[in-house]
């Protein structure tokens, strides 16, 4: 199915936090145990590539939609992975999809686009650090391109425990080639 893909409006955090929200609660997603405030997130992501999926209108929608009537299916960001100059063409990937929209494709609609979008704004490099036991998101990365680089052994605690982290990136064919 074809969603919606549009850059994310800060008008539409409230529900970008809601599905964050819902990653944190299943202990597989990321080491961050609380939502950020909408000022944090913004400034720690990159302002270009920002992505919302949409539930998609019926056919006889009005043409404008208010944004409070839009349903969010998911979301994706890139993040800099350094300040400094050399890797300015470096950024980690996060991708989001809410619960009652996993198993439909959104992930991998919204994946697909932020590869795009991410060579249109210079990016060569995309990283993403994936717990080995999110099967799910391992295997959508891995359907856009990317490959394992490693493990990070122990890398860091999650509500007290240790956890590994699966590496992969995918290296642009037209952006730095």
């Amino acid at each position: 199915m074809n969603y919606p893909i549009l850059p994310m409006p800060p008008e539409l955090w409230p529900a970008v936090r809601d599905i964050y929200a819902q990653g944190i609660a299943t202990g597989n997603a990321t080491f961050e145990t609380e939502l950020p405030d909408w000022e944090k997130w913004d400034a720690s992501h990159r302002k270009d590539c920002r992505l919302v999926a949409l539930e998609t209108f019926e056919k006889d929608t009005e043409l404008v939609v208010p944004l409070e009537k839009l349903t969010v299916l998911g979301w994706a960001a890139l993040s800099p992975v350094s300040s400094r100059r050399v890797y300015a063409g470096v950024a980690e990937v996060s991708v989001y999809v809410a619960t009652a929209a996993r198993g439909r494709g959104v992930g991998k609609a919204l994946l697909q686009t932020l590869v795009h979008e991410s060579e249109a704004n210079g990016i060569w490099t995309l990283q993403a650090g994936i717990f080995p036991e999110n099967t799910t998101s391992i295997s959508l990365h891995r359907s856009c391109g990317f490959r394992e680089v490693g493990v990070r052994r122990r890398i860091g605690q999650l509500r007290g425990v240790w956890r590994d982290v699966l590496l992969l990136e995918r290296r642009s064919l037209s952006v730095g080639a």
